[in-house]
């Protein structure tokens, strides 16, 4: 009979994390930075169905990187959870904090389990205030930990080089059009240091709107609206409702 083979329990944690780590940083970026008046998301992802970026509940927004399948199963439980608490209690019971505290655990419980592969995903969850300072930003990495962010962040693939750009060039008080120009730059630059050119269509984008007199703060900002915020006179565009017509465009009802 053969001696079993022995790996560490610190060593078997290294091999797992390690293994998510590669998973995510084979995913494309998404940038996230707060604006004038809320919370804007700026994914490199060419498909109009396969949304890396979603509405969770009123005020919440949810963003991935990673494996499609393994995050949208926690975004579906992430809306169910939402519309069970919001039905129980009371819409303002739903909070970013305590999504992410479910993310968290569930994340946590699957990366420590010996039973299955850790999840190669790495989270989001972002909730817009009545101002500025009340808004909260919380990445969740693989490992089911909690990390509060503030100004700007950026998740998988070349996620540190990104985070640098943006460190040197992000201020609180951009506009809508300022800060979508900062999200696509910087996607740009996830290539090994160089620089690419990305196009509108080459963008998923959305945003958490404070302004908006909505209680639904999320929508999806497409079409003629984007390319106009990326225009040289995109500056002159707004975080006003001219994109209402996409708010519709939420995946709350799943």
């Amino acid at each position: 009979m053969s001696t079993p083979f022995y790996v560490s329990p610190q060593q078997a944690m290294a091999d797992r994390a390690e293994y998510a780590r590669k998973g995510i940083a084979r995913g494309r970026s998404v940038v996230v930075l707060q604006y004038t008046d809320g919370i804007v998301f700026v994914a490199e992802n060419p498909s109009r169905s396969l949304h890396k970026i979603s509405e969770i509940y009123d005020r919440i927004a949810f963003a991935a990187v990673g494996k499609y399948n393994e995050f949208e199963n926690l975004r579906i439980g992430g809306v169910r959870y939402a519309d069970l608490r919001g039905f129980t209690y009371d819409r303002a019971d739903v909070t970013a904090r305590g999504l992410a505290n479910v993310y968290a655990q569930t994340l946590g419980t699957i990366f420590s389990s010996a039973a299955e592969k850790p999840y190669e995903v790495e989270l989001i969850v972002a909730e817009v205030g009545a101002a500025p300072e009340d808004d909260q930003i919380y990445r969740l990495p693989h490992d089911g930990s909690i990390v509060d962010e503030h100004g700007s962040l950026a998740v998988g693939g070349n996620s540190d080089q990104i985070n640098s750009y943006l460190e040197q060039r992000h201020r609180d008080d951009m506009t809508l059009a300022e800060a979508v120009k900062l999200g696509m730059e910087s996607l740009a630059r996830d290539n090994n240091g160089g620089e690419r050119e990305l196009t509108a269509d080459q963008l998923e984008v959305a945003l958490l709107d404070r302004s908006r007199q909505q209680q639904r703060k999320f929508k999806r900002v497409l079409g003629s609206q984007l390319a106009r915020l990326l225009g040289e006179d995109g500056a002159g565009s707004s975080s006003g409702d001219g994109g209402s017509k996409d708010s519709s465009d939420s995946d709350s009802e799943e």
